[in-house]
């Protein structure tokens, strides 16, 4: 195996696509320096050439990311665990045909079965969502435990988000009607009573006791950010007369906003805390359960979100878990860089966010987000009525796909369904539009060879995670200048593979960990193809054991073209495979 070992250096070089081909004496490719922002020391950054043949020696094994380790033997062909539609699709079309943005799919009445939850990870699920708005805890435990049964069972890789429901005014469940449609003129009764028997009809409950007295006649009563709208016409004690001036559909714990004067209404709302007593024991259930991520609703400030990871380390020590922050409110668009800063991911949760801005704002706050996650190294999930249509329909609206489009134009890290795959009608084909959507984006960029103008800015925190960051960041140029079939990286922690997704490069990321957590977790990021395998320190070792078992799957070929790095070494490797 031949290979080129650099460190934080460019090229200057034609694009050959076989180093194999070259004369021995022209294997060392020319590299010139990049200015860097801090002394280069040359000890810690060895330029080599070396070919090795030996067998690979024995490696670490992780179980399950628990940290207990021992020394194992070179495992058999079959050792490596490898997304089951990821290499269906690599053995089928090739590097070039994987998806870079991932999918998030809510699970509800209508994808909860084992069937139904295989048909969307064969579909393109890299993660599903449970929503803590509906359903009880035994219903989403059975959801969390059939998906992990699949990933174990069936060879996929996807993690699982909870999301809390937060403090904010929503309704009722309706009385366990699924639905239920307000029409232009009639009139419905919002109350802060219960009802021991079944509600009413046009009757909804409110979570918030202050309802009654915050709003006034004449204020504006909008549903799940306008889906239905209504006028306060009368009070009466504990029960708002409402009438409908924009019919629509509604839905179970839908959120409720009430505007006056053309503004938000806030008042006491604003006081009420962002985690609610009942989200403190979904999340004690989201850490026993083991999920991935939880996503914790209208965040204010950084403080909710930093209390909240002390919250988990304290309950669950070593446990890894990441903290999305869901930005859908007038305060967490005031806190923005600082909530993503202390989030371990975001979530424009465009729905409420126009429930609290002006419906023209979306657009331009969406871009901010994004924008800003990638360039503090943070995924970045776009959510809410991507496909709504779908619920009902079985094809998208034009508007929707030019929607969808943009946002994997922007180079979001994910895009998410909500009602589209938790009730619709059609949810398998709500996410093949997604799908198909984001490859002819993708391929697009490529084909058109689009450059970026957004800059990424120093996110290290520490010399060595600056040595790391610059490694990715020269490691994606080169891959982009040498047109490379994929990048390899060597990650126990998920970090130096964070840092590669970050630099968007134009081939496919495959992310080795020892870690089944780190594994999922890093299904969520952009343009990462997240292996498990045990490995070494021995970078050599590594690379003979992994072109082993992948070729062994037919997953790549002798001449394809990587490269190879790790946050163990400091280094870059760039090879033909064996």
């Amino acid at each position: 195996m031949s290979a080129q070992s650099i460190h934080l250096l460019s090229p200057s070089f034609p694009s050959p696509r076989s180093l194999s081909n070259l004369p021995a004496s022209s294997r060392l490719l020319s590299f010139n320096p990049i200015n860097l922002p801090f002394p280069l020391r040359r000890s810690a950054f060895p330029l080599s050439c070396s070919c090795s043949s030996s067998p690979a020696s024995p490696v670490l094994s992780t179980d399950n990311g628990s940290g207990s380790s021992s020394v194992v033997t070179q495992a058999s062909p079959s050792a490596i665990d490898v997304d089951a539609v990821t290499e269906a699709e690599l053995k089928e079309n090739g590097f070039r045909s994987t998806r870079r943005t991932k999918l998030v799919c809510t699970v509800g009445p209508a994808t909860c079965g084992a069937e139904q939850l295989e048909a969307l990870a064969v579909g393109g699920m890299n993660v599903a969502r449970v929503n803590m708005c509906h359903g009880t805890r035994e219903w989403h435990r059975n959801v969390i435990r059939q998906v992990r049964k699949l990933n174990e069972e069936k060879g996929f890789a996807v993690a699982v988000m909870m999301d809390t429901e937060g403090s904010e005014i929503h309704m009722g469940d309706l009385g366990g009607a699924p639905s239920a449609k307000a029409e232009d003129g009639e009139i419905w009764t919002f109350t802060v009573r219960s009802f021991n028997s079944p509600l009413p009809e046009r009757t909804v409950n409110v979570n918030y006791d202050g309802f009654t007295e915050d709003v006034r006649i004449g204020d504006e009563l909008l549903v799940d950010g306008g889906m239905a709208r209504f006028e306060v016409i009368e009070k009466v004690g504990p029960d708002v007369k409402c009438r409908c001036t924009d019919p629509g559909l509604l839905l179970p714990r839908a959120n409720l906003t009430f505007w006056r004067d053309g503004s938000l209404v806030r008042e006491r709302n604003a006081l009420l805390p962002t985690i609610s007593s009942k989200d403190w024991l979904d999340i004690d259930f989201g850490i026993a359960e083991g999920v991935d991520f939880i996503a914790v609703s209208f965040v204010k400030s950084a403080e909710v979100v930093n209390h909240l990871k002390s919250y988990i380390a304290a309950r669950c020590p070593g446990c890894e878990i990441g903290v999305i922050a869901k930005i859908e409110s007038i305060d967490s668009l005031r806190n923005l860089e600082e909530i993503i800063r202390a989030s371990d991911g975001a979530m424009v949760a465009r729905g409420d966010m126009g429930a609290q801005i002006l419906l023209e704002q979306v657009p331009a706050f969406q871009q901010k987000i994004v924008g800003l996650c990638r360039q503090l190294n943070k995924p970045v999930i776009v959510a809410s009525q991507l496909l709504e249509s779908m619920i009902e329909y079985p094809i998208p609206t034009r508007a929707e796909v030019a929607d969808v489009s943009e946002a994997v134009r922007q180079r979001a890290d994910a895009l998410m369904l909500s009602g589209e795959s938790a009730m619709g009608k059609y949810p398998e084909k709500a996410l093949s539009v997604l799908r198909s959507v984001s490859l002819r984006i993708e391929r697009w960029w490529r084909e058109e060879k689009r450059t970026e103008a957004l800059e990424l800015p120093e996110v290290a925190s520490s010399f060595s995670d600056r040595i790391s960051e610059e490694i990715c960041n020269s490691a994606a140029k080169i891959a982009n200048n040498l047109g490379v079939d994929a990048v390899f990286v060597y990650t126990k922690t998920g970090h130096m593979a964070s840092l590669l997704s970050r630099c968007r490069p134009d081939c496919p990321i495959f992310a080795f960990t020892t870690s089944t957590t780190v594994r999922r977790r890093l299904n969520l990021q952009w343009g990462l193809i997240p292996f498990r395998l045990g490995f070494s320190d021995d970078m050599e070792s590594n690379l003979n054991r992994t072109f082993s078992l992948l070729k062994a799957r037919g997953m790549i070929q002798s001449g394809d073209l990587v490269i190879a790095l790790s946050d163990m070494l400091q280094s870059i490797q760039v090879m033909n495979v064996p």
